[in-house]
């Protein structure tokens, strides 16, 4: 017997970001979009109406945040559940959405498999929760690291290794100042090729910034410096 869906509101004021998302959410097994809102009001108004078990949500909205809309939902009783989906990095509101009760935290830009894997757990979580009755100590604590679980590690496209991709962030995070894709490779014991491709990921997921470095004669040299989580994109 097929499970019922996790019903899914998608809230962004970018209506081509909602598109997306909403897309990625549909290629997620068990899981289908049955709206998309793109301000808090518009958000409020649907969830009133039309119950859902998760919000995709947005914190930069056109009348207000994201984080204001949670607020609203729970002084009203409404307890569904959200996953933030955001380009705000400031502590501040990763803190906020933590202690309203928002179950993951993603920060745009982000893969597909980044989402999927959040989804994943989520949908892993609220199967065990709907079992019911008691837990052991064991049981609470998986319930607890289910979301958690979902880390960067699965973000990593096929062929990748976590291992050797934490290998390159260590060396970026240690660095004094910029390093080129050699020196990355050096001290991280691995081939240019390799530190390439493990490079160009971190750059596109806004880890790790690129400049080129000119010289007299050749190719402009690229040299990487690893960014820690900031304000605002």
């Amino acid at each position: 017997m097929n499970e019922t869906p996790i019903h899914v509101l998608v809230v962004d004021d970018d209506m081509r970001v909602a598109l997306i998302n909403a897309a990625y959410v549909a290629k997620v097994p068990g899981f289908r979009v049955v709206a998309q809102a793109h301000s808090a009001a518009e958000a409020l108004d649907f969830l009133s109406v039309h119950p859902v078990d998760l919000v995709l949500l947005d914190h930069y909205l056109p009348d207000g945040s994201g984080l204001d809309l949670v607020r609203r939902l729970r002084q009203r009783g409404d307890g569904t559940d959200v996953i933030m989906v955001t380009a705000a990095r400031d502590l501040a509101t990763v803190q906020a959405a933590m202690r309203l009760g928002a179950l993951q935290y993603l920060v745009k830009p982000f893969t597909f498999a980044g989402l999927r894997a959040r989804l994943e757990a989520y949908g892993s979580l609220r199967r065990t929760l709907d079992t019911g009755g008691e837990a052991e100590q064991a049981e609470v604590d998986r319930i607890f690291g289910a979301l958690a679980g979902a880390s960067s590690v699965n973000e990593l496209p096929k062929g990748h290794s976590p291992t050797t991709a934490e290998l390159v962030r260590q060396v970026l995070r240690s660095a004094d100042g910029p390093l080129s894709t050699q020196q990355i490779a050096d001290r991280a014991g691995i081939s240019r090729q390799t530190a390439q491709r493990y490079l160009k990921l971190l750059e596109r997921s806004g880890r790790v910034s690129l400049a080129l470095r000119y010289g007299e004669t050749g190719r402009p040299e690229h040299r990487y410096t690893w960014l820690p989580p900031q304000g605002p994109a």
